[in-house]
């Protein structure tokens, strides 16, 4: 099995305004990447489980909100390993944005 795709990203926001913003922002957030299709999401506490679907390829993983940081981790099936360095950017980019945005 291929080792995870893990990114962690800092926040200033503590846990309860993260998780806020997490839970408004993803599901607009999937919906500006075409290839990219929400399958589940589902949280427990200050955990989101969550199943994606790209290009084919179903993907799944969880992410944990902390006081001060976001760690995200994802396996990716086989076809999808050669994208994990740009997915990797992509979500670091995103959820940066997410997490600093005044709001």
């Amino acid at each position: 099995m291929p080792a995870p795709l893990v990114v962690s990203i800092p926040h200033h926001l503590g846990r309860d305004e993260a998780m806020r913003r997490l839970k408004a922002g993803l599901t607009r957030a999937a919906s500006s990447i075409p290839v990219l299709q929400v399958e589940e999401e589902r949280w427990e506490e200050s955990r989101m489980i969550f199943r994606v679907r790209a290009l084919g390829q179903a993907a799944s993983g969880h992410l944990d909100v902390a006081d001060d940081h976001v760690r995200l981790e994802v396996t990716l099936p086989w076809l999808l390993q050669r994208f994990a360095e740009i997915a990797q950017a992509a979500i670091q980019n995103r959820g940066r944005l997410l997490l600093t945005k005044r709001g």
